[in-house]
Formats: structure tokens, C-alpha cells, sequence
């Protein structure tokens, strides 16, 4: 009997993303709302920024918030892609295609612009 983790692994990897029609990730439930609540912080941080631009607040600590959304939101990029490399561009790979590093190098490549 599998443990309900190595399942979700198992799922995500026959899943995973990419299909040559159409290309989608398969996430479990908890990777989902894992994301969505980083996401909705920075949306937090966000709409926090945008009051403090209406009440004429000092633009240096609108900065540091400003900084603290940025580094919620790259929190968020660092997770995404490290999702994507162990599951979508692992199992491309092992599945013998080899376009799926072409890809992961372009899209580096437009994250580190």
C-alpha cells in the first residue's frame, strides 16, 4: 500500500504538465492553496501599498513595502519554478524529451531580464 505522498508524486508525475495539445500542471490540492495564500499575501501587500500611496504616506516606507511584496512575489517564482523543474522538466526529460531544457533556459532567461 502506497503512503497518500508517494501517490500525489505518482499522480503529478503521469500528470504532470505539457502534453503536446494542451499544456497544463497537474497540483495537488495542498500545492494549490499553498500557492494561492503566497498569492493572496502579495495581494495583500499590494492593495497595503496602494493606501499608503492615497493617504500621501513618506515614499520611503512605501519603498520598503514595495520590497516586501517584490520579495513575497519572487518567494512565490522561486517555489513555482522548483515545482516545475523536479516534476514537469523531470519527467520530459526521462521521457527522452529534450526540448523541455530548451524551454527551462528561455524561460530563465526571461526571469532573469
Amino acid at each position: 500500500m502506497q503512503s497518500g505522498l508517494n501517490y500525489e508524486k505518482e499522480k503529478r508525475q503521469e500528470k504532470h504538465c505539457c502534453q503536446e495539445d494542451m499544456r497544463h500542471t497537474y497540483r495537488t490540492d495542498d500545492e494549490k492553496k499553498a500557492m494561492i495564500a503566497r498569492l493572496k499575501r502579495v495581494e495583500g501587500q499590494i492593495r497595503g501599498i496602494e493606501k499608503m500611496v492615497e493617504q500621501d504616506q513618506y515614499c520611503p516606507d512605501i519603498l520598503i513595502q514595495v520590497s516586501a511584496a517584490t520579495s513575497a512575489l519572487n518567494s512565490f517564482t522561486k517555489v513555482l519554478l522548483s515545482n516545475h523543474i523536479k516534476g514537469c522538466v523531470t519527467t520530459d526529460i526521462k521521457n527522452g524529451n529534450d526540448d523541455a531544457i530548451d524551454e527551462l533556459c528561455t524561460v530563465l532567461q526571461r526571469l532573469m531580464k
